[in-house]
């Protein structure tokens, strides 16, 4: 059957409640409305206020609420209406969500999903697109969770519903209306392992959730230059698929980097970091790096300019291939012939 990516997250939220009475769904606007994406459509109606329910639009309470909750035995899974609001409870999260098992010495963990709408693509303003994954992938104690299809959306997030330990949840806004044939209930692999999404033999294309469509579009536009491009979705920024990524770029030898956010100090600069370690002998050219640019999250008319786009891509490819000239662009090397 045909699933959108929003279908996919509101069966599993579906099929957890109905699983587990103690798994909880709340948040801003998440029960009667059905969530502003309307990814918890249906679910108070179905399940009672008292398992899906709104909460007062204060998100640090929201994650401490939930907390206590994890204490008691529920399984809280709650909402951040958008990527950008979840700053207010990042305290709760750092201080607190990451490090309750730690500061039990294991005894205690939190059952805990914050899930957040996350990057751009939408046409929204400031506060309401955003590329925070950089925040949460550096806490220890996290783990981070990205789909960019239905079915992972499904499976990753039963998973993350299942896990005894808090998982950050983050949802590619632009893919919520994506389509895809699957059968639900569906289970995929599991965190931790990366998949190819396309086959190559010249350079490996990482990247993750919002960037995935980008990046498999660029590999098409790329292979009418003759260049066989690998595009490997990580899935789960942490835990990270090092097996999955080094063994590719050890036979293609070249690799590049997508992410819509910023480059500094970001999750693309750690795994160009990764793959530099472990497949530098191996490496024909330095690794890649395309992102988006180091400005905060511009007005909807600049939102194009601002997204690492197809032609970026390819220029980033294009410098691996001629990388004695590191300013060449695409549109260089078609003129070259």
């Amino acid at each position: 059957m045909t699933v959108t990516m929003g279908g996919a997250l509101n069966a599993a939220l579906r099929d957890a409640l109905a699983a587990d009475d103690n798994v909880l769904v709340f948040g801003e606007d998440v029960g009667t409305l059905g969530g502003v994406f309307r990814i918890t459509d249906g679910l108070t109606s179905e399940f009672g206020e008292q398992r899906c329910f709104d909460t007062p639009l204060a998100e640090s309470g929201i994650v401490g609420f939930a907390i206590g909750l994890c204490l008691t035995g529920f399984r809280p899974v709650v909402e951040m209406q958008f990527d950008a609001f979840a700053y207010p409870a990042f305290e709760q999260i750092t201080s607190h969500v990451a490090k309750m098992r730690n500061r039990t010495s294991g005894r205690v963990g939190l059952p805990l999903v914050i899930r957040i709408p996350y990057a751009g693509g939408i046409g929204g303003v400031e506060h309401h697109c955003d590329s925070s994954e950089g925040y949460y992938a550096h806490t220890p104690g996290l783990k981070v969770v990205t789909p960019s299809d239905a079915a992972d959306a499904y499976s990753l997030l039963r998973e993350a519903i299942d896990d005894p330990d808090p998982v950050i949840f983050l949802e590619p806004k632009a893919l919520y209306w994506s389509k895809q044939e699957i059968e639900l209930p569906c289970t995929r692999a599991p965190f931790g392992t990366a998949k190819v999404r396309r086959d190559g033999d010249d350079v490996t294309l990482v990247t993750y959730g919002a960037s995935v469509p980008t990046a498999l579009k660029a590999a098409e536009a790329a292979a009418d230059e003759g260049w066989s491009v690998e595009v490997i979705d990580l899935r789960t920024i942490v835990p990270f698929d090092d097996e999955t990524v080094v063994r590719s770029v050890r036979r293609t030898g070249r690799c590049v980097v997508l992410a819509e956010a910023q480059g500094f100090a970001g999750v693309g600069a750690e795994i160009a970091a990764r793959v530099s370690e472990r497949c530098f002998h191996s490496l024909a050219a330095p690794v890649g790096r395309v992102s988006g640019l180091p400005t905060p999250y511009p007005a909807p008319m600049l939102e194009k300019t601002y997204l690492p786009g197809v032609e970026r891509v390819l220029d980033a490819i294009a410098r691996l291939q001629w990388d004695d000239q590191p300013d060449l662009t695409y549109a260089e090397v078609g003129a070259r012939g």
